[in-house]
């Protein structure tokens, strides 16, 4: 039977490794009528197949990459794509986006998902073109980096235009924040989709197809991708993102005082004009390249040309690399930092659990809880790139201390001992990324509640850290747009925060990219409704309410995954660092997160119970997730609702 929407491919491949079976399945219409696809699609998989006991390194977990029904069309920013599986580094809910060209080829060869299960007993890829699937030997790719692997893929498949996903020698050591490349410069970087892989011998996943993506309404949908592209093409920010990439914000956050430093010490970095992007740009910027379907083209390609690194060249880094390498780890050498983040390409390493690692280890070194004995002679100490690059050897092939820098920053802390768990800056085990709620109030709020940890891209609120006001007054109303805009407030945080989590998770499932989405604030709901509407033809998706309803489900659904692995409000928290150590200098001198303030008023919004951070039965079944009621009420872990009678306490919705 034809699927009875558009935008979808309407099939689910599934490969299961450990039996060889390779079958394709119909992607459950009930799925995109209530979760539209990518994240959300995923979601409801990984929560019906992946139980609290699973093992996120054994062979019962799941590996899923899925598109959306927007991936592969015409509109701006539509080549994202996303894995989703059981985090090996923080034990609950993991995903990692990527963009690039790999997205839409999936949807070309034929399917919304990919999921993967089993494991290998020897090395493996998976090979996916031109309506043929095979499980193919991997045995002279394992110990390749990504780049040989990717090369050495393309031409036994006799074709450059491949779109390949494979791990480096991270993924093999299953180093716990090992990262999926795409296409050597790509990554689907956060919560070790990298070690999944690893886990199950899939040394990569190649993908070329030759169909396309049919939309409901084409004439409608090709007029509003052209306004969308004119959009952005419009944009002042979007083109100073197109000519200095995501290390624009480098400058950006020193100014505001949130240029995490020191391990996220202190929010600014005496040289941060060493490693802004006006210097990498005047120094070692060499070309520009676009993600599949966008017109901000913020990629940028670089290139050392003489000194210590001569002959570097990477795509990125992206502000997040820099950050972690450069000010956080008291780093000034950009060609180091290019270096870094070239290996870690190669390696296939998250740029942000690695430098926050480095940094976590430099400051134990300069409190005195680590020494030498206990690294078997090996010493990080602030800024010497030399030790961050032998560091990050050691951590990809897991040799002497950095067998325990592999396992990231909690589980060393908990190892070391000794005070060294007030210096690890992570979220559910998860590595803080280059944010500071000192300086930046719902990126605090956003750190302690997001599902997979210290996550900046599933609701990083920017109408208050880049006072978008006229964006401030549109989605939360006058009277409360001094309070949004106040980074330094809680006032309306819990509002901001929950809005822009639901928001984002229809972003993240139809499956766009979060720039012009959060910054620039180009796109919101009203035209993802618009949008939903004229690819699949499904008419409650006019509705830009229904668009609200299934971001808040999918959010609630990926609160639900947690909570059946022993998540409570415990654990939507912060390190003291950011609640107890005011701000010391900079712009937010003197400030710390009030975090409880702001979490009432999330849970209230939320629905959830404000003693223990669960959502309730009224709320997962207001929500369609009567069945998800059922299995956390059999658990034990379901609580009566304390939300206040309607009208009564809390802020009121927006949007």
């Amino acid at each position: 039977m034809r699927f009875p929407y558009k935008g979808y491919a309407g099939k689910i491949l599934r490969v299961d490794l450990t039996s060889g079976k390779i079958r394709e399945v119909n992607t459950p219409k009930e799925w995109a009528r209530k979760y539209l696809g990518g994240d959300g699609m995923a979601a409801r998989l990984l929560w019906e197949e992946v139980g609290p006991g699973v093992n996120p390194l054994g062979p019962d977990n799941k590996l899923i990459v899925a598109t959306g029904p927007v991936t592969g069309t015409i509109w701006h920013t539509s080549g994202r794509v996303v894995a989703v599986s059981k985090s090996p580094l923080t034990g609950i809910w993991g995903e990692a986006h990527s963009g690039g060209h790999f997205g839409p080829e999936i949807k070309y060869a034929g399917y919304d998902m990919i999921v993967v299960e089993g494991a290998s007993s020897k090395p493996v890829y998976l090979s996916i073109y031109d309506g043929k699937v095979e499980i193919r030997d991997a045995s002279h790719l394992w110990g390749k980096d990504t780049y040989e692997t990717t090369e050495m893929i393309r031409e036994e498949l006799g074709d450059p235009a491949v779109q390949v996903a494979s791990i480096g020698q991270a993924g093999e050591n299953l180093v716990k924040y090992a990262a999926i490349i795409t296409n050597y410069h790509d990554a689907f970087g956060r919560t070790g989709m990298g070690a999944v892989m690893g886990s199950k011998r899939l040394k990569a996943i190649a993908v070329r197809g030759f169909g396309a993506v049919e939309v409901a309404h084409p004439d409608e949908f090709y007029e509003f991708a052209l306004e969308g592209h004119r959009r952005v093409l419009e944009s002042d920010q979007a083109m100073e993102l197109r000519r200095f990439g995501t290390p624009m914000l480098v400058a950006v956050k020193q100014a505001i005082g949130e240029l995490p430093t020191k391990n996220h010490w202190v929010g600014v970095f005496d040289r941060y004009h060493s490693i802004d992007a006006e210097t990498l740009r005047e120094k070692y910027w060499v070309a520009t390249k676009s993600c599949f379907g966008c017109s901000t083209a913020c990629k940028k390609k670089h290139l050392v040309r003489a000194g210590e690194f001569a002959g570097t060249f990477t795509g990125g880094p992206e502000y997040e690399a820099v950050f972690a390498f450069g000010s956080s780890a008291m780093c000034d050498n950009l060609p180091a930092i290019l270096r870094l983040n070239l290996l870690c390409n190669k390696y296939g390493v998250d740029v942000i659990s690695a430098g926050k690692t480095m940094s976590f280890v430099m400051e134990l070194f300069e409190k005195g809880i680590l020494t030498k004995d206990d690294t078997g002679g090996f010493e990080l100490r602030w800024g010497d790139y030399h030790a961050m690059l032998e560091a990050l050897d050691m951590i990809v092939f897991r040799k002497g201390f950095g067998d325990l820098m592999a396992e990231g920053v909690r589980a060393m802390a908990q190892r070391i001992g000794r005070g060294a768990e007030k210096y690890a800056m992570h979220v559910k085990g998860l590595e803080i990324s280059g944010q500071d709620g000192r300086a930046h109030r719902s990126a605090g709020l956003t750190h302690a509640v997001s599902a997979r940890g210290a996550d900046h891209m599933r609701s990083l609120v920017t109408v208050d850290q880049l006072a978008y006001w006229d964006t401030a007054r549109e989605r939360f109303g006058e009277d409360k747009v001094e309070g949004v805009v106040n980074g330094y407030s809680e006032a309306y945080k819990g509002l901001a925060v929950k809005m822009h989590e639901d928001a984002y998770a229809v972003r993240d499932s139809l499956i766009v990219c979060w720039y012009t989405v959060g910054w620039p604030p180009i796109f919101w709901m009203d035209d993802f409704a618009r949008l939903a509407y004229l690819v699949t033809g499904e008419e409650a998706f006019k509705d830009v309410r229904e668009m609200w309803v299934i971001g808040e489900r999918i959010n609630n659904l990926k609160r639900a995954f947690n909570v059946r692995l022993g998540i409570t409000k415990r654990d939507d928290t912060l390190p003291e660092r950011f609640t107890k150590e005011p701000m010391p200098a900079g712009p937010a001198k003197g400030q710390v997160v009030n975090l409880d303030v702001m979490l009432d008023e999330y849970y209230t919004l939320r629905g959830w119970d404000l003693k223990t951070g669960l959502p309730t039965r009224e709320k997962l079944v207001e929500l369609g997730l009567e069945d998800v009621a059922a299995e956390l009420e059999r658990l034990g872990k379901l609580p009566r609702s304390e939300r206040p009678p309607e009208g009564e306490g809390g802020v009121g919705e927006a949007g």
